[in-house]
């Protein structure tokens, strides 16, 4: 899934429960400079009321984040592969990320936890979340 130009908004919006991105190719336009530069396009958006929700098998790049993951939204993010981007943000929202990985060029930061976001399981100890996914790059803004 990709499209012509860099547009402003996420590949997939979820509501609901129990949905689920399988086996996947996501990714946007190439865009010039800096990714913090970019359009914020997103590979998908998880809305607040997202349960369940389970990412499995997919590769996200050449977007500005690959997720954002809305504060309630809950699920699991398994062996994906993500690169060129600004990563995962985690906005409050409970996911467990395992067996994910890296490719080149690389990313920004792999995984972002915002302000607000849980201390605790499944994120903390950081060790553990880092190397559960492929020596991750944490951006730990809580």
């Amino acid at each position: 899934m990709t499209s012509d130009n860099p547009y402003p908004v996420e590949f997939i919006q979820l509501a609901g429960d129990r949905n689920q991105i399988l086996n996947c190719q996501i990714y946007g336009p190439n865009q010039a400079g800096d990714s913090s530069t970019w359009v914020v396009n997103r590979g998908f958006v998880a809305q607040g009321n997202v349960t369940n929700l389970l990412v499995r098998n997919n590769v996200f790049h050449t977007l500005r984040q690959a997720a954002y993951l809305n504060p309630g939204s809950t699920g699991t993010i398994m062996m994906n592969t993500v690169y060129n981007t600004r990563g995962y943000v985690v906005d409050q929202a409970v996911f467990l990320f395992s067996g994910n990985s890296w490719g080149l060029p690389a990313n920004a930061v792999d995984i972002a936890l915002l302000a607000g976001t849980l201390s605790g399981a499944p994120y903390d100890p950081l060790s553990a979340l880092e190397a559960s996914n492929s020596s991750a790059t944490i951006s730990d803004q809580r």
